[in-house]
């Protein structure tokens, strides 16, 4: 029994360091997201695909911020009450083309918390 335990505890920290080195370290960047929210509204295949894959981005992002006391009431950051995910989308595009050259290099979270920051200001 004692074997077996060591075996699977071996097995479990080889697969685990195999999974954990076949990782790149390639931050997912402003153009990356920007792409495909740009996409999603010019794309006649996949746009429908696209939309959900950018907005789930935007919703994921928004509730950590909230969960972690970042957004929302009483904080920097008053996200849209009604139709959150296409007006950050929406403004996160227009955000990126307002000085595309600098922001697209950034990585797609430090350009969504910008655009939040100074598109969906509380008390705007």
């Amino acid at each position: 029994m004692k074997k077996l335990k060591l075996a699977n505890a071996v097995f479990l920290v080889a697969s685990t360091a195999a999974v954990a080195g076949s990782h790149t370290e390639e931050m997912y960047a402003a153009r990356d997201l920007m792409q495909t929210c740009v996409a999603a509204d010019n794309d006649a295949r996949d746009g429908a695909t696209l939309e959900i894959e950018c907005e789930q981005y935007i919703v994921g992002f928004v509730q950590a911020l909230e969960k972690t006391g970042q957004a929302g009431p009483g904080t920097a950051i008053c996200p849209p009450e009604v139709n959150m995910p296409d007006e950050v989308r929406w403004a996160y595009t227009r955000w990126i083309h307002g000085d595309f050259r600098n922001r697209v290099s950034l990585s797609a979270a430090d350009a969504l918390l910008a655009t939040l920051k100074d598109e969906f200001a509380c008390g705007q």
